[in-house]
């Protein structure tokens, strides 16, 4: 269950950066108020999952989930370039957070 609320805050986590390149730097009301719901909701996910487990293997899964899964955004929503090689080092870092898993209780 751990891993199923770390996943709800990487998720979390994408919400929130999504949110805040639309906030306009805290310029827009409503995108604004979704970073801080999202950005509370993040943080409160990962509070649980540390309950269970090791904080440094939960943080790398929590940061690596959110850069790969903005990084998707950027590119599917904001036009930002998918190249090869950009894409080849997501797929390194989701590696990683596989990896993880599957070394961790």
């Amino acid at each position: 269950m751990a891993w199923v609320l770390l996943a709800v805050a990487g998720g979390l986590e994408v919400a929130f950066t999504t949110a805040l390149k639309y906030a306009e730097g805290f310029t827009k009301l409503w995108p604004s108020l979704a970073f801080l719901v999202a950005y509370a909701g993040s943080a409160w996910f990962l509070a649980q999952a540390v309950k269970t487990i090791p904080l440094g293997t939960a943080y790398a899964v929590w940061t690596g989930i959110g850069a790969v899964g903005t990084a998707l955004v950027g590119i599917a929503i904001f036009g930002e370039p998918a190249t090869a090689l950009r894409l080849f080092f997501l797929m390194v870092i989701l590696g990683g957070i596989i990896g993880l898993k599957l070394v961790s209780a």
